[in-house]
């Protein structure tokens, strides 16, 4: 290795690096859902084909050996950044074929498999290619920048969908609604509407009323869900949206001999006594939409309305998504506007409906992420260090390969401490798994169903923002303190402040205070502290995972990572059910213990993470 990439800071590559981590699982898992959804795919066929596609992350450890003995790690990054250029190109081209939703999704699946495999390479790579101190100084760093991946892909990826689609076809429609508690009750029917000027030479949709007002007053939840039958028999009869799947599930031997009567002795003998669920709910605007003529036979004249601004407690619940043809242009479609039934002041939003090129405008988008993965690939062909122990295996006959494949596992749990390890991987998040299901039900849900009652706008801000700032300091300090003083002076304060952040919450349960100042600060402790925590469990599963199989190692340690996630996320919805927020926040503090325990057990070099650094011993 030339003294020059010897010396290369890691700054040149570790942020790039971890952005081409996280883009690639947005957009298989989040962004493909956003593009189905507007390509007018049903929600059934969406939930059922795109449900498997976290799969490869999952098994990724089943082939992390052959990542360790073939080739090095840099060719792997280098050359999977490629192949994930290639498949963004692949469904950019193939969005306006007549078979896109089945083909899109058999590259969907190779870019999950590409994805998984350019994960294993690149947290082995960041091993070696940083000594033990630089692990813990940048771990932050790493985590911040995927973390940036993540809203680059399910922000700016999408505005730019929109963008194009805005940018193409017909004159967007503009809808601008205010919501007061001084505006008159909403009365619930279907409203008239006049006649359409009949215009085929240049087709535009035609709204009776573009600015319209809805009283923040709630109203009969029975009254309104059958205006709302009404609205969804008028689009579905005259063709606007299409019927969605429904499947009712009949109760298997689980849940009438295990999960119901389990559910039932624990609400009788811990669950909080509640009230019902109220019998009001928010207002609604009806707004009817008509084509002003017909299309061209076969033709399909796509209606896509989405926030473009101001607050999202003024919701779109129906019409979304309508289909204009030759046979319903002259029928009226409906678009239903609720307003959130815990508004009590006055607010507006505006809507924007776009019909434009929905397949260009998503193949575009896909077309620049595939650009984006090319000058991946020749950035890091190039700027990528080569450290020294990052060679291949010479000489390697198949039945060494199934030799050292085997020993990769062997080794794993020949480990010392490997019973210790496992028991602290699974278990180290075993009670903020649990909680994070349920901070925004618990943020959203109404006061009289043990929630803090925000609005949808207010837990955008209180979450996504103060949430992700508290997230991404925590993460960045925890891997300077890390750097300072090593894993094992600072595990004890990570963990502890991980765990007991999540007392936050439980103070807000049992207070229910409406005083948003307290509301985000506890929400910004609680996630500065998990940001500040999760240092901790990256840095002892790069401990844990040194040797000689040190990147297949990491890959198996970060599958029961997954697993220790999955597992109580799982039952944690259902066990809230029955104890309520109070109890439910109760019962993870009690889970705290449980890592503690893990923590208490393990043995850690006292020098892994300082400057004066001495290799772990496995």
């Amino acid at each position: 290795m030339t003294a020059q990439a010897k010396n290369r800071s890691p700054w040149a590559w570790i942020p790039s690096l971890y952005l081409a981590e996280g883009l690639p699982y947005v957009a298989v898992n989040i962004v493909s859902v956003i593009m189905y959804k507007r390509m007018g795919i049903s929600n059934a066929d969406i939930a059922l084909y795109t449900s498997l596609l976290y799969l490869p992350w999952v098994i990724k450890p089943l082939w992390s050996p052959l990542v360790d003995m073939l080739k090095t790690k840099r060719w792997w990054i280098v050359v999977t950044q490629l192949v994930m250029a290639l498949g963004f190109a692949s469904i950019a081209l193939t969005i306006p074929a007549s078979l896109f939703f089945k083909i899109t999704l058999a590259f969907f699946w190779l870019l999950a498999f590409g994805s998984a495999t350019h994960d294993i390479a690149a947290d082995g790579f960041y091993m070696l290619g940083l000594d033990t101190n630089k692990q813990a100084k940048y771990v932050g760093i790493r985590s911040t920048f995927y973390r940036v991946a993540t809203i680059t892909g399910q922000g700016l990826l999408v505005i730019l969908a929109g963008f194009l689609e805005s940018s193409s076809g017909r004159e967007p429609v503009s809808i601008f609604i205010e919501a007061s508690p001084g505006y008159s009750k909403t009365v619930l029917e279907i409203p008239r509407i006049s006649e359409v000027p009949e215009s085929r030479s240049d087709l535009y949709f035609y709204l009776e009323h573009d600015s319209l007002k809805i009283s923040t007053q709630t109203v009969d939840r029975d009254s309104l869900s059958i205006l709302l039958d009404s609205v969804r028999t008028s689009n579905l009869g005259y063709g606007f949206v299409q019927p969605e799947e429904i499947k009712i599930k009949s109760k298997g031997w689980w849940a009438t001999k295990v999960s119901e009567p389990l559910g039932v002795w624990i609400r009788d003998n811990f669950g909080e006594k509640r009230g019902s669920i109220a019998s009001v709910t928010g207002s609604v605007a009806v707004v009817p939409v008509r084509l002003s003529g017909s299309p061209e036979p076969g033709e399909k004249v796509v209606l896509n309305t989405v926030l473009k601004k101001g607050d999202k407690s003024i919701a779109l619940i129906q019409g979304g998504h309508l289909v204009f043809n030759e046979s319903n242009w002259d029928k009226p479609a409906y678009m239903v506007f609720q307003a959130d039934s815990k508004l009590t002041t006055s607010t507006s939003v505006s809507y924007e409906g776009l019909s434009g090129n929905i397949p260009m405008s998503w193949a575009v988008t896909f077309f620049v992420l595939s650009g984006l993965f090319f000058v991946f690939s020749f950035w890091h062909r190039f700027i990528l260090p080569r450290p020294d122990s990052d060679t291949p295996r010479e000489d390697l006959k198949p039945s060494d390969v199934l030799r050292e494949f085997g020993q990769t596992f062997t080794t794993f749990f020949r480990k010392p401490q490997v019973g210790v390890a496992l028991f602290f991987m699974l278990t180290y998040r075993f009670a903020e798994a649990q909680l994070l299901k349920l901070i925004n039900p618990f943020l959203l849900d109404p006061i009289d169903k043990g929630g803090l009652g925000l609005t949808t706008g207010e837990v955008g801000l209180v979450y996504g923002t103060i949430g992700i700032i508290g997230l991404t300091l925590g993460g960045i300090i925890g891997g300077v303190v890390a750097a300072a003083g090593g894993l094992k002076k600072w595990l004890w304060p990570m963990t502890l402040s991980m765990l007991l952040t999540a007392a936050t919450f439980l103070y807000l349960s049992f207070t229910q205070t409406d005083n948003l100042l307290v509301i985000n600060i506890c929400v910004f402790v609680e996630q500065f502290g998990y940001g500040f925590g999760f240092t901790a469990y990256m840095l002892y599963m790069i401990y844990f995972s040194d040797g000689k199989y040190k990147t297949a190692h990491y890959a198996i340690c970060t599958g029961f990572m997954a697993l220790g996630m999955m597992l109580p996320g799982m039952f944690a919805g259902w066990l809230q059910e029955q104890l309520g927020y109070n109890h439910f926040f109760l019962w993870v503090m009690i889970c705290s213990v449980v890592p503690l325990i893990a923590v208490a057990l393990l043995k850690i070099d006292p020098q892994f993470g300082k400057k004066s650094v001495k290799q772990p011993v496995q």
